[in-house]
Order: structure tokens, then C-alpha cells, then sequence
């Protein structure tokens, strides 16, 4: 988020200075990191939770739509980045993989078969299939159909345009180049303070963890794009709009296999329907990843319970985050959540044998000694008061000071894959006597901003082929047809 916005800024005005703080000692190393996301560039084109059910049998693919548009934006920003030198070679963090809704059972195949068909003809899901052939299946997933039963009942929703995106490599691309056009980036430094002064700019209080130096530093604007720890820095710097805003951290895990036999079997990213009573962000799915150039396989995830508010947190994160203003809003949900707690109670103790039964509902004929358990980000779901109880939110949402000086990003997924939408957002709420301005140039790095997709689908076809082209998830050949 904080490489996106500040690329975002360093183009609208070069003459700005900016400085990034960060604790750790290089950049992208807790949620953006290739191995602590599962690396989906979310387009709403497998996740059934964006697509629920109503209770008359139909689909409500609303959410589907907002998020598909979303990563629309950041796919063009992409391929401008790449298109000016700002990325380098689109392999190094975007790959075409298939995206796959995957479901077992007559009832759960009518469902998407529903959802196909409230998709099909929608042109942002252009070219979506329902396939529930036993043959065809085979022949597409090979891996996830060897050692069924015959007379098993699987359905699939499969696109082929979904994408494989290391957020890592879009981080490090973007900071480097930010670096190079003068931004100042400082690691092994921890914000430890925020206070606004009387003529509404901010002092930031950092500290050099190499030298346990402390530096004050005036901002006239300030991005807290701190993961799990923003929650904590907003609430430092005082503003009115956090009042209230807690946080419940979920940790994570999941089996990955580099074997290269098993990665050559596979390539999809597969996501499945989640267990009863878990959070959407624990949706079962088997992912193709490319990282590095190497092709992996990754199964999950497995949901569990740390009080730290990032992976290299503080055990006390949770427990520093409740203030008096939060109280109710942590309690209610804590009340109101049962089922998600006992989910998070049976994942706790699953052993290894049982976490690998859930791959083999995927894959039964994988063997799962060639997986390792892995650990993923930290994730910290947003909750927000609601009356004199509270609301856990699955998504995320930014908190802005109402002069618009600060900004901060709260919640988990999709996150990084509707970054660019998020961060447009918050440029429109903190200098909205600038977006007038700024808009051409906006339109430049992403030719749909301002625009409704769904109404123009000539601009999202000739977009749709330009970042392809750029971001060379297809060939030519194709292009040109």
C-alpha cells in the first residue's frame, strides 16, 4: 500500500519529498511477502464468498463486480509502470494462472452453475465456463482428480485470466524506483509517535533500532501503511476517526511442496467453499505459485490465533490495542462471534495428519510428506463499533483525519490486489482540492479512473488487450484475434 500510494505521488507532484520508515531491515517482509499472501490477484473470478447465494436459489455477484473493477485499476497501473520503466519484466511478479471455483456435491454444483450463469454474460467475467464433465475435468486438473471415485459429483467455474502475482517483487520494484526518483526509504526505523501540531502538520517520532537514536521529522502528510501495526499508530496520533476501531488478529498457515513433479501437475489456482463458521479469508485453496521464476504449489489456509498484530509483532500487541473508546466494540464481538472462535479453537488443534486431510479432499491421490507447513502473514480483521457493540469486517477500509493530513489502512484481504483502488481513495479524500488536477494524470497511469466499466465495455475491451499485451499474460497471436 505505501509503495503504491507513494509511486502514485511521486508522479502527480515529482517535487514532493517523501520518506518511508520501516522497522524491518528491508522492504516487503510480513504480509506482502510472496510467501505470507497466497499471491491472488483478486478479480472475484474464483472466490465464492464474493458470490453468496440468496436465499430464492439466485447469486448476488454485486461484490464480485466492485472487487473485479478494483483490479482492474491495479492491472493498469502495472502495465504504465512497466510500460515506463517504473517494473521491470512483468514475469518477475505477475504469471497467467487459471482461476478456478471448485465445488463437490449435486447441490453445490447447482449453485455454481447459477453463479455462472449470473456471471456469464457479464463483461467483466468475460469468457467464464462451467464445467462438470468427469473427462474434461481430468484433463484441466489432473492432479485434483486422480484417485476419486467415479461416480463423484465436481463442478467447476474455471477463468482463464486469473493471474499469480508476487506482491514482494511489485513492493521492491516500486520502492526501488521511488528511491531512485529521490524518495528517502529508512529501514531498521520504527515510528514510535505521531502528534499533530497546531498548524495541522504532523511530528513524527522515529527511532533507529541500529543505534537507538530518536529523530523527530515534520510531515505535512502522513500514510500509516504499517500492516497489523497501523491500528496501533492511529490510534497514537489521536484522531477522532479511530475512535472505537479494534482489532482481532488471525494467523495463518499453509502446506507448500516445491517439488517439481507435483507444481507440473497443477496449474490453477483452485478455491473451494469454506468450512461452516470460518471467516472468508479461510477459504480452502490450492494455488500454482511462481516465485523467483520457480513454480510451487500452495494448499490452505489454516487458520490460528496469535495476539500479535504483525509476524514479527509483540505479544502484547492485542492486549496494548483495547482503550477504554474500544472496549464495548472488542467485547460485543467477542460475545457475537462464537462460531468463529470455535472454528479457531478446532484449527488450534488440528495436528499435522488432519491439516493434510483437507489438501487430500483436493488432491486425494498427493502424497503429503512432499508438503511442508508453512506460516503465513499476520492478519488483523478490522472491528468497528457499531452502537454500543461492535462488527468484525473481512475486507479493508482506510481511516483518514477529517483535514485530511493523515491516512491509515486497516483490515486484511484481497488487500494488496485492490491496493491501487485503495490508495486512489485516499488521494480523493486527503487532497480533493487536487484530484481536478491531478485527473489526467490519473487517467493516464489508469485509463478506466473515473469510469464504470460495466457501461463502457468498449474501453474495458481495448484495456483489457493493452495490459494483457504489456503485462504479457497472453501472446500476440491472441492479442491480434
Amino acid at each position: 500500500m505505501s509503495a503504491t500510494l507513494g509511486t502514485l505521488v511521486k508522479s502527480l507532484e515529482p517535487d514532493w519529498s517523501i520518506s518511508l520508515f520501516e522497522r524491518l531491515g528491508g522492504p516487503a517482509r510480513e504480509s506482502s511477502d510472496p510467501w505470507n499472501n497466497a499471491g491472488t490477484g483478486h478479480s472475484a473470478l474464483c472466490e465464492l464468498n464474493y458470490t453468496p447465494q440468496r436465499a430464492d436459489g439466485s447469486v448476488d455477484v454485486s461484490k464480485a463486480i466492485t472487487v473485479n473493477q478494483q483490479f482492474q485499476l491495479s492491472r493498469q497501473f502495472w502495465a504504465h509502470g512497466v510500460s515506463q520503466g517504473v517494473l521491470g519484466d512483468p514475469a518477475t511478479f505477475i504469471n497467467p494462472v487459471p482461476h478456478v471455483s471448485f465445488v463437490r456435491g449435486a447441490d453445490d454444483a447447482a449453485y455454481l452453475k447459477a453463479r455462472h450463469e449470473a456471471l456469464v454474460d457479464n463483461p467483466l467475467f468475460a469468457g467464464i465456463e462451467y464445467v462438470d464433465d468427469r473427462d474434461e475435468i481430468a484433463r484441466r486438473l489432473p492432479l485434483m482428480s486422480a484417485g476419486r471415485d467415479d461416480d463423484e459429483t465436481m463442478a467447476l467455474n474455471w477463468s482463464d485470466g486469473g493471474t499469480d502475482v508476487d506482491f514482494g517483487s511489485v513492493t521492491r520494484q516500486l520502492l526501488g524506483h521511488l528511491e531512485s526518483h529521490g524518495a528517502e526509504l529508512n529501514y531498521e526505523h520504527e515510528v514510535r509517535n505521531l502528534k499533530q501540531n497546531s498548524d495541522s502538520t504532523w511530528t513524527v517520532t522515529v527511532k533507529d533500532l541500529r543505534t537507538g537514536q530518536k529523530t523527530r521529522v515534520n510531515a505535512r502528510f502522513v500514510f500509516v501503511g504499517a500492516g497489523g501495526g497501523a491500528l496501533h499508530l492511529l490510534q497514537k496520533s489521536g484522531i477522532p476517526e479511530i475512535r472505537g476501531f479494534g482489532g482481532f488478529p488471525v494467523s495463518g498457515q499453509f502446506l507448500r511442496t516445491t517439488n517439481a513433479d507435483l507444481a507440473k501437475g497443477h496449474h490453477a489456482k483452485v478455491y473451494g467453499k469454506p468450512p461452516v463458521g470460518a471467516p472468508p479469508m479461510s477459504v480452502p485453496h490450492l494455488d500454482t505459485r511462481v516465485v523467483d521464476g520457480q513454480h510451487s504449489l500452495m494448499f490452505g489456509p489454516y487458520a490460528g490465533f496469535s495476539p500479535r498484530f504483525l509476524k514479527e509483532g509483540h505479544l502484547t500487541d492485542l492486549v496494548r490495542s483495547v482503550k477504554p473508546n474500544n472496549l464495548f466494540s472488542m467485547l460485543g464481538v467477542g460475545l457475537n462471534s462464537m462460531p468463529l472462535t470455535v472454528y479457531l479453537v478446532k484449527e488450534l488443534l488440528k495436528s499435522r495428519e488432519q491439516r493434510v486431510e483437507g489438501l487430500l479432499e483436493f488432491a486425494p491421490s498427493i502424497d503429503g510428506d512432499d508438503f511442508e507447513l508453512i506460516t503465513a502473514g499476520q492478519r488483523v480483521q478490522t472491528i468497528r463499533r457499531n452502537g454500543m457493540s461492535g462488527t468484525l469486517e473481512f475486507g479493508t477500509c482506510t481511516v483518514s483525519h477529517r483535514d485530511g493530513t493523515i491516512a491509515g489502512l486497516l483490515g486484511a484481504s484481497p488487500g494488496a490486489s485492490t491496493a491501487v483502488a485503495a490508495m486512489v481513495d485516499v488521494l480523493e479524500t486527503c487532497f480533493p482540492d487536487r484530484i481536478a488536477a491531478w485527473r489526467p494524470r490519473l487517467v493516464d497511469m489508469m485509463p478506466s479512473y473515473g469510469t464504470d466499466l460495466m457501461q463502457d465495455t468498449t474501453l474495458l475491451a481495448d484495456l483489457r488487450r493493452w495490459s494483457d499485451k504489456t503485462l504479457r499474460l497472453v501472446g500476440d497471436d491472441h492479442i491480434e484475434a
